[in-house]
């Protein structure tokens, strides 16, 4: 007789969707107490468990990490055979344990203690020496484990839940933003989500700037000789006036047959388009589709009448943002 399979798994999952309401009710002071803690730590965060628990300890610890909290983790075991000098006293350290008792964590418990480094315990039993010891207790509401009651399974979910609530609290606390999260995860595709302007955009003498009195004669020669399709017009302070395109060399040609010694001020297209240099690459294409243009102007804060870059659809292509 063949086994329903898919009861089992939706049993597990029940288990670990009701442990998930249970932590989420249980949050109080503690908590709190937690993100405010280690918002203000000028050192490191230091996590530790044991067995299953020590995987989710290395899975905090990665998320911290990767939200500007400098975290890293240690052995229980190797802990108690010199790793414990790698803990200073403005450290904090995190040990996870579900019952509390661990023997592993004792000589972590008690050398925390003896040389009064924060401890936060995260533990489900109020009785248990990490918490009887722990400087901040996050208390866990004790769970039903899937697999006869044995497997640690509910327990973890809520180990790990906790550990993606206190990072993405302090994320808010110490204002990390998307730019921040960037420059951790330069790589892969995160990185390329949040790829700014500034990472794909021309600088310096390879944007083709020219004065707003000089021929249309001349801005053509710049245009073909920077192959972009488009040329920035500045005035005599420096300031973007206009643009010059291929579109609008085709319209000037029309117009007038004798156009060469022409000032392009006059035939310009003014007030460019242009973009925050922190914008997500994303977004800039999606405005050049919205605007049916190949080209963006650059400038930093809100100063736009300074272009400091020119982002071209082919930056974007070449960088795979589509």
């Amino acid at each position: 007789m063949k086994k329903n399979f898919i009861k089992i798994g939706k049993e597990v999952i029940g288990l670990q969707i009701q442990a998930l309401k249970k932590i989420q009710k249980s949050l109080g002071s503690s908590f709190n107490e937690t993100i405010e803690t280690i918002s203000k730590c000028q050192s490191k965060i230091i996590l530790c468990g044991v067995g299953k628990s020590g995987l989710i300890a290395s899975k905090i610890s990665a998320t911290l990490s990767s939200v500007g909290v400098p975290s890293f983790t240690i052995s229980a075991s190797d802990s108690s055979h010199g790793d414990l000098g790698s803990i200073s006293k403005k450290d904090i350290l995190i040990l996870i344990s579900y019952s509390g008792n661990t023997d592993e964590l004792k000589n972590l418990i008690q050398y925390a203690n003896r040389n009064r480094i924060k401890l936060i315990g995260i533990m489900s039993k109020k009785n248990s020496t990490l918490f009887k010891n722990s400087n901040i207790k996050l208390l866990i509401p004790e769970v039903k484990e899937s697999g006869h009651g044995i497997v640690p399974t509910s327990s973890t979910t809520a180990q790990l839940a906790i550990g993606d609530a206190i990072a993405i609290s302090l994320m808010f606390q110490n204002k990390f933003s998307k730019l921040d999260f960037k420059k951790f995860h330069p790589s892969g595709n995160l990185g390329k989500k949040l790829r700014t302007v500034e990472d794909l955009m021309l600088v310096d003498n390879k944007i083709p700037f020219i004065n707003e009195n000089a021929t249309i004669d001349k801005t053509i020669k710049l245009n073909n000789l920077k192959k972009l399709g488009v040329v920035i017009i500045r005035n005599k302070k420096n300031e973007t006036t206009g643009i010059f395109t291929d579109g609008d060399i085709k319209r000037t040609i029309q117009k007038k047959s004798d156009f060469k010694n022409l000032l392009v001020k006059s035939f310009m297209t003014k007030n460019p388009i242009s973009v925050n240099k922190d914008v997500l690459a994303a977004k800039a294409i999606g405005l050049m589709n919205e605007k049916k243009v190949t080209s963006l102007c650059v400038h930093n804060k809100s100063n736009k009448k300074k272009t400091i870059g020119i982002l071209h659809i082919h930056n974007l292509i070449d960088a795979d943002i589509t």
